[in-house]
């Protein structure tokens, strides 16, 4: 009677466990949404995970605690030591690589319990597939979106016929894990077919796709393991990873529609339209690049009365954030009004530039998302414009034959002066010349986006 208690009340234990630790997750995720709580969601869901981590190594059967214990010891030092030294502009591919890992980590799940010989429900079985097919595409393409964020992928490929190419893969897989879904074998070389299929289409379903549609990409993938994850949490009846993984899987999704929304683009568009890689067509840009020295540029912001600030993906690869933040003080004490306009789709991942500006000290209250601030840049004396390409670009507006025509942008053109520190005169990471460096109110800042920002500081305090 005693053991089939404590039985008993080690799995209310471990359910009690599991709902305190969902509940952790959504209050983690709940407070992300906001920059001031952020930090304090991220701890919430870290302490979910460790309790949902803790609680499993009481479940009855439990075996092998000598490797997870390895394995928990060796993945946490590996993310404290990468937590630790990679740079804020490297933070896109980091979330790339560890979404990755959690879709792997789901497919490792459905491989064993497909290649488990016990008999198992339709039901069980319909669902370790789809994880598997889901986990498995999120990872490899997932690691295809990191290899192209850090640059060991320069040039996207792309054939002919490519889409049908990916649906035949498609197919072949669904035909794979099907045959597997019915209980038809559960022969170990079906099961390895499966899998491969599986990687090889996140493998080819990423590579076309280019590096301005990245932030979208990764949302996508994102919600995909957050899939893999609940399914895999039916078939193994945990809870946790169940809630999880629909609370994850959610939250993707619905990022992935607002970075779609941002770019004007439909997701089907941004998986098979290769738009993020090609060279745009659209009317060609007329006029010349104006320089300006940074003396100029300096006095020309010393004395607005507003000056709005766009950052951009070259603010993040020129580090520049804190120089940026010190010359947005040094206005601050001249009695200049200084905002940020962030545009939802800057830099290589969803909040890229909010992570920036904070980690520089900027004040939440100073940082605006793109409906917020718009209406500002009529009354703008300068916009200065750091590194940031396709979301200024005015053609957005105006030319229909543009492909990025309809998608909302911010109107840096619209303030009476812009000023844009560039490192040079190419286009944007879309291919299209961006009408707005040709205005006759814009004007040109050449260089690395730190060294500029240093020159104006000088600038301004030279006056």
């Amino acid at each position: 009677m005693n053991e089939i208690f404590s039985v008993g009340a080690a799995e209310l234990t471990i359910k009690i466990s599991y709902f305190v630790a969902a509940v952790l997750f959504i209050i983690g995720l709940k407070r992300m949404s906001s920059p001031v709580t952020a930090r304090g969601g991220i701890v919430w869901a870290g302490v979910g995970m460790v309790v949902a981590t803790l609680i499993t190594f009481l479940h009855p059967g439990m075996q092998n605690y000598g490797l997870m214990t390895t394995a928990i010891f060796v993945g946490g030092m590996m993310a404290w030591f990468t937590g630790r030294r990679l740079a804020m502009a490297d933070m896109p591919q980091m979330l790339a690589l560890y979404n990755g890992m959690g879709g792997g980590a789901a497919a490792a799940i459905a491989a064993i319990e497909l290649l488990n010989d016990t008999a198992h429900s339709p039901t069980f079985m319909v669902l370790a597939v789809l994880g598997g097919l889901i986990g498995s595409i999120s990872f490899t393409g997932s690691l295809i979106a990191f290899g192209k964020l850090q640059g060991l992928i320069r040039r996207s490929v792309r054939f002919r016929g490519q889409n049908l190419v990916n649906l035949g893969i498609l197919v072949l897989a669904v035909f794979l894990g099907g045959i597997l879904a019915l209980g038809a074998t559960s022969d170990p070389s079906t099961v390895l077919q499966f899998f491969l299929v599986a990687l090889i289409l996140g493998v080819t379903m990423t590579l076309p796709i280019g590096g301005a549609d990245m932030p979208v990409v990764i949302s996508l993938y994102n919600a995909l393991t957050g899939l893999a994850v609940a399914f895999e949490g039916f078939v193994l009846g945990n809870e946790a990873m169940i809630i999880a993984g629909i609370v994850v899987g959610a939250a993707g999704t619905l990022l992935t529609q607002l970075m779609a929304k941002a770019m004007n683009r439909s997701l089907v568009n941004v998986l098979f339209s290769g738009f993020g890689e090609t060279a745009a067509a659209g009317s060609e840009t007329t006029g010349s690049l104006k320089p300006i020295e940074a003396t100029d540029a300096g006095i020309m912001m010393a004395f607005a009365d507003k000056v709005l600030i766009v950052p951009g993906y070259g603010m993040a690869v020129a580090h520049a954030q804190h120089k940026v933040w010190e010359l947005c003080q040094l206005l601050l004490d001249r009695g200049v009004a200084v905002k940020f306009a962030i545009h939802p789709v800057a830099g290589r991942m969803p909040g890229h530039m909010n992570v920036l500006l904070a980690e520089a000290g900027v004040p939440y209250d100073l940082i605006y998302d793109e409906d917020e601030i718009n209406a500002e840049f009529d009354s703008a004396d300068v916009a200065l414009i750091i590194g940031a390409n396709d979301v200024v670009n005015p053609v957005a507006r105006s030319d229909p034959s543009s492909p990025i025509y309809g998608m909302p942008i911010l109107n840096a053109d619209k303030a009476q002066n812009a000023i844009v520190i560039k490192r040079g005169q190419g286009a944007g990471f879309s291919g299209i010349d961006n009408a707005l460096f040709y205005l006759d109110n814009t004007r040109m800042l050449y260089g690395d986006g730190q060294a500029m920002a240093a020159a104006l500081i000088q600038a301004i305090k030279e006056l």
